[in-house]
């Protein structure tokens, strides 16, 4: 953060540094740098981890998410095999498959921790015959097929060291004509955004939570990054901005 004031913007610096919890010192040079990327660990399988976003409630963004994959997709628009990138807890997967009855889902994450929660998820609300949830590392790992009927992914890409890990998966899996329906956090423009941010959405959750919500804020990429990316890969999706946090990247193999 530059100032004017030399000495007093140091200090307020490192003032502004000290308010967030548990800020790992990667982050913290990152911020001193501006919002440059900061990327985080890949995998969630911490035990405590994975139980916290089990339990947290995500209805907001992953309701959101269901809404706009509708809107890009159409009510009938999801059938056949679905690919779900990065499934986590399989939150998402499940609301999924609610809305979309005539789809059968691969949720493909490479965290047990996280599969775990998961599997219990999926048992509960009598899905085992639509949902089958793999852990796999790309790109290392394959999931289940090698084509699917359609690829979604949420809140995987800021986790990933390499972009193209995520965007050649889809472009391998994806069968022509498929719908591709992508969502992630975007990177604020400043540090009092991503400060802002994390109070708004995060304030009141447990401090694993608040933690990791603004490190994934200062890992998130901006939409002319993700648009690079895509390019880089000759994919040729929309990415566009959703709310005051989301991008989306959608569009058909």
């Amino acid at each position: 953060m530059e100032s004017a004031n030399g000495d007093d913007g140091l200090r307020e610096e490192r003032r502004e540094l000290n308010e967030f919890p548990r800020v790992t010192r990667r982050t913290r040079q990152g911020i001193r740098e501006g919002m440059n990327r900061i990327p985080e660990p890949e995998l969630m399988d911490e035990s405590a981890q994975a139980l916290a976003y089990s339990e947290a409630d995500f209805a907001e963004p992953h309701d959101r998410f269901v809404a706009l994959c509708e809107e890009h997709v159409g009510p009938d628009g999801l059938a056949g095999t679905v690919l779900d990138l990065g499934c986590g807890p399989a939150d998402v997967t499940v609301r999924l498959a609610r809305r979309f009855p005539r789809a059968v889902f691969h949720g493909v994450d490479g965290a047990e921790a996280m599969l775990a929660h998961g599997r219990t998820r999926v048992a509960r609300e009598g899905l085992g015959d639509r949902i089958r949830l793999v852990r796999a590392v790309l790109p290392g790992n394959a999931p289940p097929l090698d084509a699917y009927d359609g690829v979604v992914s949420n809140s995987l890409l800021h986790h990933l060291h390499d972009p193209a890990v995520l965007w050649d998966a889809v472009a391998r899996r994806a069968k022509a004509g498929a719908p591709i329906f992508v969502m992630d956090l975007r990177r604020p423009a400043s540090v009092d955004d991503a400060r802002r941010l994390e109070q708004t959405y995060a304030g009141g959750e447990p401090e694993v939570l608040r933690r990791d919500f603004f490190n994934s804020l200062c890992a998130a990429f901006t939409p002319d990054e993700v648009g690079a990316q895509l390019r880089k890969v000759g994919l040729a999706l929309e990415v566009i901005e959703v709310g005051d946090r989301h991008l989306v990247a959608r569009g058909r193999r």
